[in-house]
């Protein structure tokens, strides 16, 4: 990966980190997923990055959408 990406999520669940990259992506912020799941027993975490000059609007938008799933 290039240099000047921050993660900004970690989870386990891919749709809900898919989900979320799609969002970031309609309000144009790119988003790459780094899946370091074991691919036969489902164990580990996938991680969501942005570029450094994106990460105060992401954790905005992934907390909005937190909020709306709590």
């Amino acid at each position: 990966m290039e240099k000047d990406w921050k993660k900004v999520y970690t989870g386990s669940n891919f749709y809900k980190i898919e989900l979320i990259r799609q969002v970031l992506e309609d309000r144009d912020i790119h988003a790459v997923v780094l899946n370091k799941q074991d691919s036969s027993y489902k164990f580990g975490q996938i991680e969501l990055y942005v570029h450094e000059s994106n990460v105060e609007g992401a954790k905005e938008i992934i907390e909005e959408m937190s909020e709306i799933e709590d």
